[in-house]
């Protein structure tokens, strides 16, 4: 990329940035929680128009789109979205959307539609400084990655095949660094089956699965290494009907994040191979959903090519593994070259604080655009 192409790039990022705000407005406010179909595809339709409007064709993949900027044939480069977030349709009223210039706020922003407002940028900053993406871009944004990803997955995994490179629209960390390497996630359900019984007349009779339950979540905490391989938290639990019933069912979600193939598996099994504490009754461990480990590995070509891109751009750019998983552990995990985090800087994913900062959507767009014109050559890596 010349000097003179990284100038125009950054000229009409900054020129587009009125342009991203009012879009990053109309997408958030298109409430979208995962499983909510009607409030996915009202979020859909205007994603799917702001795509065509930006050069693309796109094509649905049940609720999810896969849109083709560029040329036809040959290599592509893969970029990675969701448009489902964690806020249920009414967020608004407690977490409205505020924008001050500096600072964007308000449900999905962060996470991650600022993400798919930078592309659109890109996209349209390249047309405006003359010139186009040198591959094929291929945008694949999912519906449900908020919840593992259960049809998403499949959609993302059919487009790995040529492509140069994967980069995934999910925010970067707190600082900006791009994320270089993701912890496996798993969605694990623990559930217990018991005998129900009156609490007062029949006590003796019953086998209580929240009791049960309570005694298995101290074992299954035990199973879980102390050496940091292994997070583990208990996100949910449901059991019992009402208070003078012995509880004849119970269940915990519990999320699970690994390290390492080796830590996932060791605790998989583990929790797999638990064994009842109360006669009478039933443990059983279901895995709900799964993400594999996507390791880091010594050198990274991409991150030394994106990092290139950027200083011509005037940007510095790093990248760290992070903790969180997402649709980019599988391409990761497969040795295809992959970086994610290139949405906007901010804060707050999944909490009350989202909220990004207006000027990153610029610098993200400019850095999306001038990887677009200037794309790696080949892919590279271990795909074992």
């Amino acid at each position: 990329m010349t000097p003179d192409l990284a100038a125009a790039l950054t000229g009409a990022t900054a020129r587009l940035l009125g342009f991203g705000r009012a879009r990053l407005r109309e997408y958030a406010l298109a409430e979208s929680p995962s499983g909510d179909a009607a409030a996915l595809a009202r979020c859909a339709a205007l994603i799917e128009a702001g795509h065509r409007e930006a050069g693309g064709t796109v094509a649905r993949e049940g609720e999810h789109l896969v849109s083709r900027f560029g040329p036809e044939d040959g290599p592509h480069l893969l970029l990675v979205g969701h448009y489902d977030t964690v806020w249920p349709v009414g967020r608004l009223d407690t977490m409205p959307y505020t924008d001050d210039g500096t600072t964007i706020t308000g449900p999905g922003t962060y996470d991650m539609k600022g993400g798919l407002v930078a592309v659109e940028m890109a996209l349209r900053a390249l047309r405006e400084a003359g010139t186009a993406p040198a591959r094929q871009v291929r945008l694949v944004v999912v519906a449900d990655e908020e919840v593992g990803s259960p049809t998403g997955g499949a959609v993302v995994e059919r487009h790995l095949d040529g492509a140069v490179a994967v980069l995934g629209l999910e925010s970067p960390h707190p600082d900006g660094a791009l994320k270089n390497a993701r912890r496996g996630s798993v969605r694990l359900r623990l559930g217990v089956r018991g005998r129900e019984a009156h609490a007062a007349l029949d006590p003796g009779k019953g086998v209580s699965a929240v009791d049960e339950l309570i005694d298995q979540l101290a074992v299954a905490r035990g199973v879980v290494p102390a050496d940091g391989s292994t997070l583990f938290n208990i996100g949910r639990i449901e059991g019992g009907r009402r208070a003078n019933v012995v509880a004849g069912e119970a269940s915990a979600e519990i999320g699970l994040r690994f390290a390492s193939a080796e830590a996932e598996r060791t605790v998989l099994d583990a929790l797999a191979a638990l064994e009842p504490v109360r006669a009478g009754a039933a443990v059983e461990a279901t895995v709900l959903s799964a993400r594999p480990t996507w390791p880091e590995r010594p050198g990274d070509p991409l991150l030394d090519h994106v990092a290139g891109v950027g200083r011509l751009l005037g940007l510095r750019i790093i990248g760290r593994p992070a903790a969180g998983a997402g649709d980019t552990n599988l391409p990761g995990s497969r040795g295809l070259p992959t970086l994610d985090g290139f949405g906007p800087p901010g804060r707050g994913a999944h909490a009350a604080d989202e909220a990004i900062r207006v000027s990153g959507l610029a610098e993200r767009a400019a850095l999306l655009a001038g990887i677009m014109a200037f794309p790696p050559d080949d892919v590279t890596g271990d795909r074992g």
